[in-house]
């Protein structure tokens, strides 16, 4: 159940979030990270359904430009992601209260996670979730995007994403126009992974325009720590909406070992 629902002034920016199950001070939490196009309101029921399916608590933000944060200037840095990694997620982290932590991101909120595991030494970080993530370009997803931004200009997608944000063109077009930037073609910042130190489970539809299995065998094959992966059959760019019981029982199961890996640990010392 929801329980916490405000704004919070981290690094400048003031940040929608809200919470569920227990405090990120009293027990591990899932920081979820969303999407180029998401907000807090756009993860739906899911975050309420983790936190009741894991017994952890479950803490999302809208990162500055989204759903109820304050606004950002665009055009965006092409580092956007870097940046927020560095500079915004421990911050906010830290205001919250987070104590012990799995960061679980989407898609861009992916790939700012796994920057921060390979980036940033914060031994709260346990595990990773990561839903869609991407590590460099590929050309499918480069034109996935410039079809969205077509859709942008001439369908109801403008209107659909006015709902959640109280600015939709600094939304879409922060990530748009970064992406879509010639000079974004060559970013890549897989030698984050070579730096993790966590398990991470990564999950990835089968037909998701945005990324190929590429993504993944990069993050499998770099990745000095375990990483688990999970392929969703028939599965666009959200498999967390289009398959939610497969997922939410690959993140229960993900969790849960990490837990019982932790308290083993624990005995042994104890020994």
């Amino acid at each position: 159940m929801e329980w916490g629902r405000g704004i919070v002034a981290v690094a400048g920016h003031d940040l929608e979030y809200a919470c569920w199950g227990p405090a990120p001070d009293t027990a591990p939490t899932l920081v979820m990270l969303h999407e180029g196009l998401g907000a807090v309101d756009l993860w739906r029921d899911w975050p309420a359904a983790l936190a009741e399916a894991t017994g952890m608590g479950v803490l999302a933000y809208s990162r500055a430009g989204y759903g109820r944060s304050s606004l950002v200037d665009l055009p965006r840095p092409l580092d956007y992601m870097s940046r927020e990694a560095t500079d915004i997620l421990g911050p906010l982290m830290d205001a919250a209260g987070v104590q012990s932590a799995v960061l679980l991101g989407h898609s861009d909120g992916a790939t700012i996670a796994g920057i921060y595991a390979g980036s940033v030494s914060d031994m709260r970080v346990r595990g990773l979730v990561l839903i869609a993530p991407h590590f460099f370009t590929e050309a499918e997803g480069l034109a996935a995007i410039r079809a969205a931004g077509t859709a942008y200009g001439t369908g109801d997608l403008k209107a659909r994403l006015a709902r959640h944000h109280d600015n939709a063109d600094v939304a879409f077009y922060g990530w748009h126009d970064a992406w879509t930037d010639p000079a974004f073609a060559d970013w890549n910042v897989g030698d984050a992974i070579d730096h993790w130190r966590v398990p991470a489970l990564i999950v990835q539809g089968t037909d998701d325009p945005y990324g190929t299995r590429a993504q993944v065998d990069e993050a499998h094959d770099r990745s000095y720590a375990p990483v688990d992966v999970l392929m969703i059959e028939a599965a666009g760019h959200a498999p967390h909406h289009d398959a939610p019981d497969q997922v939410r029982d690959a993140v229960v199961a993900f969790c849960t070992t990490l837990q019982q890996l932790e308290q083993s640990a624990v005995q042994i010392t104890q020994i």
